[in-house]
């Protein structure tokens, strides 16, 4: 099985990012659409492997 590689570019990266009471955060479904996946699946993985994820990624 073969997957694609795409390069974003970093200005879409950056306009997802919102800072809220001087935090820097994206919504998941931005995130999730940047790996390719569903926003469920995505949280499903985050719950599954918590210990790859670091201390401040958080929904």
């Amino acid at each position: 099985m073969s997957q694609e590689i795409s390069i974003i570019e970093s200005n879409i990266i950056q306009s997802r990012i919102f800072t809220i009471r001087g935090l820097q955060v994206m919504l998941d479904r931005d995130l999730a659409e940047f790996y390719g996946v569903k926003p469920i699946r995505l949280r499903e993985q985050v719950k599954r492997n918590i210990g790859r994820f670091p201390d401040d990624f958080m929904f």
